[in-house]
């Protein structure tokens, strides 16, 4: 048997608005009302009223963590009131996995804010720092005895999501000044969301989870840091120099200013080849996922190798790994392979604290509802829970500690 330590976390992840429904007051909200085709989460899942339920589907599978957000829109609806309802919410969310022997990882912010403080300005206003601090400082109320917190969830893809917001920004007021065919063609290659990150905006980010790690560290006794998504990238012939480049502000800001956290999330699902152009699209192929991937199980333990390096040796837990397929028989394949890497990347000296898989729910995908990552397949309109295959897999590997060979 491919055998994992003892103690090792073995689990699934979740995010508040994917799954908890009618999350009213964040931005996400707002977005998915306002833009043409993005579907709307509405009820997602009910894992608000059914979050027991969902947590005991996870125990009795045989796995022993589960990472959850809390909705800081939820928490803080209007800027500077705070609902002690909603923190009670989530502090029952906290005593239901202490009670089934799972260890909660909390994340703090997992992409959504409130809308009062996206139409400020967001991540770049003036005062952001202070604003997700006071709200880190009444989260941390209801965290005692939790082990695991993370600041923010994936950063990196915030920050590509700003820099794409404000490059079409630009082009929109170019196009308003001389309109060209050159203007628009560009706005559509450099719009795309995974293109680049600017690392300005990465250094900005690095500062606000600095700040709200030392106050997670000042109130409580958990272990902090940040998840990262990792892309897994790999140089074409000529591509070396864009490689660099493109790293750096999508991912390196990141792993580097994980350096002093207790652990880092690494959150990995494919690779992808950067040439000297840029990110060379994943080609088509049978096997591809349902968000149009490469099946590539590799890319977590590539992506773990490169995290602890640049993190210059941060121990690491994988907070998210998963894949979007309509057939389990492709994600227990896929899981079991990435695991095996995983492993041969601690047997090199990696030190790795756990697996969360993502997801435990098939949940809302942040516009649509099609690509399906969960262990637990989910009613859109009695929200029944039935569990794959995939889940029962996962916990006899969680409860054996290891593969079979």
């Amino acid at each position: 048997m491919t055998s994992f330590p003892t103690g090792f976390l073995w689990g699934a992840a979740t995010a508040g608005h994917q799954i908890e429904g009618n999350n009213v007051n964040s931005d996400w909200w707002a977005r998915e009302q306002m833009m043409p085709g993005m579907e709307p989460s509405g009820d997602a899942c009910d894992s608000y009223h059914r979050y027991e339920e969902d947590i005991a589907l996870l125990a009795d599978a045989g796995l022993d963590s589960y990472r959850f957000s809390l909705e800081w829109s939820r928490i803080e609806p209007i800027e500077g009131r705070f609902s002690r309802a909603e923190l009670a919410h989530y502090r029952r969310m906290i005593e239901a996995c202490v009670a089934r022997g799972v260890t909660p990882v909390v994340t703090l912010q997992h992409f959504t804010t409130p809308n009062w403080f996206a139409e400020r300005g967001g991540w770049l206003a003036d005062g952001t720092l202070e604003l997700f601090v006071r709200y880190v400082r009444e989260a941390t109320t209801i965290l005692d005895g939790v082990e695991w917190v993370v600041t923010m969830n994936e950063p990196n893809m915030q920050a590509a999501i700003l820099t794409a917001m404000r490059h079409m920004q630009e082009q929109r007021s170019a196009e308003w000044q001389s309109p060209t065919v050159e203007a628009k063609e560009d706005k559509q290659q450099h719009g795309q969301f995974l293109t680049y990150a600017d690392p300005e905006i990465g250094r900005t980010l690095v500062k606000i989870h600095h700040a709200a790690r030392e106050v997670v560290r000042e109130l409580t006794d958990a272990k902090v840091g940040w998840t990262i998504a990792a892309g897994a990238l790999t140089a074409a012939p000529g591509g070396e120099e864009k490689l660099l480049e493109i790293r750096y502000g999508k991912e390196d800001v990141y792993w580097e200013g994980a350096r002093g956290d207790d652990f880092v999330g690494v959150q990995a699902y494919s690779s992808q080849e950067v040439d000297a152009n840029g990110l060379v699209p994943h080609p088509p192929h049978p096997d591809n996922t349902l968000v149009g991937t490469a099946f590539r199980p590799d890319a977590l333990a590539m992506a773990v190798r490169h995290a602890w390096e640049v993190s210059e040796g941060v121990p690491v837990m994988v907070t998210e790994n998963g894949i979007a397929t309509a057939r389990d028989e492709q994600r227990i394949q896929y899981t079991d392979l990435a695991l095996r890497g995983l492993r041969a990347a601690m047997d090199d000296g990696i030190d790795v604290r756990g697996y969360l898989h993502w997801s435990l729910l098939d949940n809302y995908e942040w516009g649509h509802w099609e690509p399906t990552f969960g262990l637990i397949a989910v009613d859109r309109e009695t929200f029944e829970r039935t569990p794959k295959p995939s889940l029962a897999w996962l916990g006899e590997v969680a409860k054996r500690g290891g593969l079979e060979t």
